[in-house]
């Protein structure tokens, strides 16, 4: 399906809901950085008026042909209303602008009805850093991944082309070493700078980066090489410029890879929580059970109930290590 197709099938789509009928109850969080804001709420208008609903604004990037083209229709220099001074010193000029809408587009995600883990997840809260031994991860972690997580249907949902059909980019139909491509709710899917695609695999018997051996480096290429090949066709961005990762711990527990610009400072690129693939095939390769064996680190929220289970060791490698090499440091993340 073609840009073009994809662009009409989107604005074909009708929403059920009336923005007009949100009323907003608590604001979970407001990250300057990504100009993006996060609010709880209830429509008024929606058969259980009772639910709550989740709502995340984000302001749109900039893009290189509003600046570049000679198009009037699509250079941002067409779409000013009004400039506004604000002081002028110099050679040094301030000043705001008031655009067209077609300029200042505003990407929006709805999570409803929605859980209290959808909550935790998008409040503002102090994260720590546990480094997860191979042992921790079989009686604490693993325990805790076969109960309480995020329903996957909307996952499945996908695979079985039940629903964002419209959105697939590319499909390997293979069982054992197939995927599927579509991009990221945080990608509005036509910003070349802000790319973010994921690859979701077919198979369903790989939740986490710790289930990974040497049996699935067929599957970690084939992943690596086709996606690779369609986004350089498609959006015309080499591998070298593409950051392909895979998150410990991930968002959802059924098998994914990222795959974003390396231009775009996108979340969840953090050191702590991002594992480069080509690093993860490499690493297999040496040792063909290496996530198996290794201490691997990655961040829980306060509110979590992996936090609770990891809260003792948390605690007593606050009280016995300096603060310059606590490995569980306590960090704020907006």
């Amino acid at each position: 399906m073609s840009n073009n197709e994809n662009d009409t099938a989107a604005a074909e789509t009708e929403t059920k809901y009336d923005l007009s009928k949100f009323t907003t109850e608590r604001l979970l969080s407001n990250n300057t950085d990504r100009k993006s804001i996060c609010v709880l709420g209830k429509f008024k208008d929606v058969p259980n008026e009772e639910e709550q609903a989740l709502l995340i604004f984000e302001k749109g990037a900039f893009t290189e042909e509003q600046v570049l083209s000679a198009d009037p229709e699509k250079s941002i220099f067409q779409f000013v209303d009004t400039l506004n001074t604000n002081f002028l010193n110099d050679i040094y000029g301030h000043f705001t602008l008031l655009v067209k809408p077609v300029a200042n587009s505003i990407k929006l995600n709805i999570i409803h009805p929605v859980t209290e883990k959808h909550i935790q997840k998008y409040s503002n809260q102090n994260l720590f850093i546990v480094q997860e031994t191979a042992d921790q991860y079989r009686e604490i972690t693993e325990p805790y991944l076969t109960k309480g997580q995020f329903s996957l249907d909307w996952c499945y949902n996908i695979l079985e082309h039940k629903q964002e059909e419209e959105r697939i980019v590319f499909e390997d139909p293979d069982t054992t070493n197939g995927f599927i491509i579509l991009p990221d709710l945080k990608w509005d899917g036509k910003t070349k700078e802000t790319l973010y695609l994921l690859a979701i695999v077919h198979r369903r018997d790989i939740r986490t980066l710790r289930d990974l051996d040497n049996s699935h480096l067929d599957l970690l290429k084939n992943i690596r090489d086709k996606s690779v090949e369609t986004i350089e066709k498609k959006y015309d961005i080499p591998r070298s410029q593409l950051r392909i990762y895979v998150h410990y711990q991930p968002s959802f527990y059924h098998f994914h890879v990222h795959f974003t610009y390396l231009k775009h400072t996108a979340p969840g690129i953090n050191c702590e929580r991002s594992h480069l693939l080509d690093t993860i095939i490499s690493n297999i390769e040496i040792l063909p059970d290496y996530y198996k064996k290794a201490t691997l680190s990655f961040t829980v929220r306060e509110t979590d109930t992996l936090y609770e289970k990891y809260e003792d060791i948390i605690n007593g490698s606050t009280n016995s290590l300096s603060n310059n090499c606590n490995p569980n440091k306590k960090i704020r993340v907006e």
